[in-house]
This record gives C-alpha cells, structure tokens and sequence, in this order.
C-alpha cells in the first residue's frame, strides 16, 4: 500500500484522513491543531512532528488548507518547501478551496521540479467527508489525473476530471456560487410560506416533489425540524460554516471579474452572506441565513 501524507486536518480533513486509514493505507498526519493529531493517531494514523515530516517518505501527499497563501508556503515559498523535499515520483494532491491562478502556479511550481500536483478541491460538507461520498473535481493532466483516482475514489463518491490545471477551483467556484443561491432562495421561500401559516415540512415536501426542487430541500432543510440530519436541527453546527461560504464567493466573484462574466445573482447571494456574517453568524452552518428573513420584520 502506498504511503500518504496528510496536511490539515479541519472539519473535512480530519475524516477524509480517517477513511484513508480504514482503506489500510499508512498515513502520517500534521495539523498545528494538536487534538486533532490525537483523534488520527487514536483512529490508526501517525503523528508526524511537522508537515515536512509527513511528506518526506510519502507516495501521495494531500492537503487541506484555509486559503491560497497557505498552499503556496506549503508547497513553494515557505522556509520548507515540501516540493523540495518530496520523493521523485510522489503525487500532490492539494483539496483546499482556493483560487485558479494559485493553483496553476504551484501546478507549475513542481512541474519545474519534476513533481506532480492535481487541484482536488471538494464538494459534500462534512457528512460527505465522514461518509467517503464526496465529490472531487479535479484539475490536471490525464496522466496525473489518472493516477489520484484511485486514492480520491476512497474517500469521495463521484471523482470528476475538470480540466487542466486550476479547473478544478473554477469548478468549485462555480457549483458553491450557484449552492448560495439555491440555498438563499430556497430560504426566501420557505420564510414567505411559513408568514403565509404554511407547515414548512409540508412547504418543503411540495416543492421538492416540484418545479422548486433543489438540492437545500432534498437533504438540507434550512428549517430546523423539517429534516433531522440537516445541521438546521441541530443548532446550524456542523456542515459548512457561513465564514466559508462568504470565502468561497468571494473566490467566485473574482473569477467572474477576471473573466468578464456576468453574475447578478451570485453578487446578490454574496451580500445576503456577507451580511449574516457580519451579524455574527460566521461560524453557523450556511443554511442558517433563514435567520435574515425571519428577522426582516
């Protein structure tokens, strides 16, 4: 089996690493969050002592981090550059959520060292990632393509080839920027409904089974109580943070300047985020933006 080093271990990193553990690959993990070393390490995993340690005998190195400049001192500019120090033929595999360009530069970065680097970010939240069901999309060569699926294919479902490298952040740019909009239209509606004196599990029942059917109403009911896995029953804790999604359609946006591309709705859906984070909901799960219609009175 080969060996895999894991960088980052958030709320998606921590269980995409456990899945590979179960799969019997040999992981050695790194994360500056010291608790979560110890639930890897308690599941099957090996601490390693830095990200350098966990790269430097590993086959496949992935990692799973905030924002862009972290990729780019991982890989490239830091005071230890894993691509320096990486094995020949080792694979990186970077699931982080960041944007093209970034990912086109590190792709180039160890195409220059002989290395090989796949833009893997995900979709599916958190449960996606415990489950082992989520989606990968992905940007690079055939070749280089061709030879993650295996490893992706343990931890997601459906494992998708984008394009060359950076497609797979404009995928990801694009689904999150329409996911904002379905979920905060799915909310206008429901709340319109809800004033009008209509049971939302009934609302919601009647428009998945129609025209209005989406993803938010399929299996995350921004109501709480209409669906009892969705983070809405449970506090708005877990799943997909409102901080993350402001991040992400901030990425989008940009893209959409770069390409001269219209986005009315996708600016529109920014500021209604943008605006229930700063009311102090960033770290609410993104389905709790209802609250911005139900307080409109």
């Amino acid at each position: 089996m080969l060996n895999i080093g894991f960088i980052g271990l958030g709320n998606m990193g921590l269980p995409m690493a456990l899945n590979l553990v179960k799969a019997g690959y040999t992981v050695r993990v790194f994360d500056l969050v010291a608790d979560s070393i110890t639930q890897a390490v308690d599941a099957g995993a090996v601490a390693a002592e830095s990200a350098l340690d966990a790269a430097a005998e590993a086959d496949v190195v992935i990692s799973m981090l905030p924002a862009g400049h972290h990729v780019r001192a991982l890989y490239v500019n830091g005071d230890a550059p894993l691509f320096d120090r990486m094995k020949p033929t080792a694979i990186a595999i970077d699931s982080s959520t960041i944007d093209a360009k970034t990912a086109r530069d590190v792709s180039e970065a160890a195409a220059s060292r002989g290395l090989a680097f796949v833009d893997a970010p995900v979709s599916g939240g958190t449960a996606g990632a415990a489950a082992g069901t989520l989606s990968f999309l992905c940007g690079a060569s055939a070749e280089h393509f061709n030879a993650v699926e295996p490893i992706l294919s343990v931890m997601g479902k459906n494992i998708f080839h984008a394009g060359g490298p950076g497609a797979g952040q404009i995928a990801k740019a694009c689904n999150n920027m329409l996911l904002a909009v379905l979920m905060s239209g799915t909310c206008e509606a429901l709340n319109m409904g809800i004033k009008a004196g209509l049971d939302p599990a009934v609302l919601s029942d009647i428009m998945r089974q129609s025209s209005g059917g989406n993803w938010a109403l399929n299996v995350y009911n921004p109501v709480p109580g209409v669906m009892e896995s969705a983070p809405a029953s449970k506090g708005y804790a877990g799943g997909f943070m409102t901080d993350l999604m402001v991040k992400d359609l901030g990425l989008a946006m940009d893209l959409s300047q770069q390409l001269n591309a219209p986005v009315p709705m996708g600016s529109q859906a920014r500021a209604l985020f943008s605006m229930h984070k700063a009311k102090g909901n960033g770290t609410l799960d993104f389905s709790s933006v209802l609250s911005l219609y139900q307080d409109a009175d």
